[in-house]
């Protein structure tokens, strides 16, 4: 193999490389964006449970649930 296709190879390798790089960050920035997501709707869901839980506690205390 003469220099000038040593060189195109090497650039080849270079550049499948760098894009094989650039997807695994992508798949990784995208894993942690769904972990966030989850996190916070599970977040949501226990702030949701909690608000019920004080109204519940008003209206027991008032004694609006009887």
């Amino acid at each position: 193999m003469d220099n000038s296709n040593n060189m195109s190879y090497q650039a080849g390798e270079a550049k499948g490389q760098a894009q094989e790089k650039g997807n695994q960050m992508m798949e990784k920035a995208s894993n942690a964006a769904q972990s966030a997501k989850e996190s916070m709707h599970e977040v949501g869901q226990q702030a949701q449970a909690k608000a019920q839980g004080a109204v519940d506690a008003v209206k027991n205390a008032t004694g609006i649930n009887k």
